[in-house]
């Protein structure tokens, strides 16, 4: 998967951009590490339990310019794509991936924008 300015979830509407208020200290600030390539990433746990090692997980790269991210919800060992939207059954992992987005907004990292 590339770098792209606008991008969103396998099955979501919804497309996120990164904020041009995002800077270095705030990715660090909201939990993402940075790589060795220098690129900064966040992988979050979407299960009930972030104990289990089981379900789905957020995963979110920023490019080191701070200009182009990738994201997508994996399988637990991070190694496949799933779609949350197309299952009813996810109806919880939806609401806590939105939860998540919502926050990284409010704090400046993203923005909701239109395809």
């Amino acid at each position: 998967m590339a770098f792209e300015t606008k991008t969103t979830v396998l099955g979501s509407p919804q497309y996120y951009q990164l904020a041009s208020t995002a800077k270095r200290y705030t990715l660090r600030d909201n939990g993402f590490t940075e790589t060795n390539g220098g690129n900064f990433q966040l992988i979050r746990p979407l299960q009930a339990t972030p104990q289990s090692k089981e379900g789905f997980q957020l995963k979110i790269t920023v490019a080191k310019d701070i200009k182009t991210f990738k994201m997508s919800v994996t399988t637990a060992n991070g190694l496949k794509a799933v779609n949350l939207f197309k299952d009813p059954k996810h109806e919880m992992l939806r609401e806590k991936f939105t939860f998540l987005m919502d926050g990284f907004i409010d704090r400046g990292l993203f923005e909701e924008v239109t395809k």
